[in-house]
């Protein structure tokens, strides 16, 4: 698996329109077959911090997740609504086993 945490931070008075974009996109993303999941969370303490928890199949499913048309439509959406660039950092599975995804 391959697995990507994306760090968001929105503009607060844009938090509705960016939570709506993100739950398309993660909504559409979930029908590609090389995405095992894709989660939006919302930081308790701070509302306008997201996290993006994507877990792909291969290194190279989010390549073709980026040629879609939702995430483009979500870049095209979030990117002026952030307060700063989204940062992303990249794991590597340990548990559950990959095929137990």
């Amino acid at each position: 698996m391959y697995i990507v945490h994306v760090f968001l931070h929105v503009k607060p008075e844009h938090i509705a329109a960016f939570k709506a974009a993100c739950i398309d996109n993660a909504s559409h993303s979930l029908q590609e077959p090389g995405v095992a999941r894709f989660d939006v969370i919302q930081q308790a303490d701070d509302p306008t911090r997201f996290v993006l928890l994507e877990v792909y199949r291969t290194p190279a499913d989010p390549a073709k997740h980026k040629e879609t048309a939702h995430y483009n439509r979500w870049r095209e959406i979030a990117e002026p609504l952030l307060a700063e660039p989204r940062t992303r950092t990249v794991y590597a599975n340990v548990y559950p086993l990959d095929q137990d995804w």
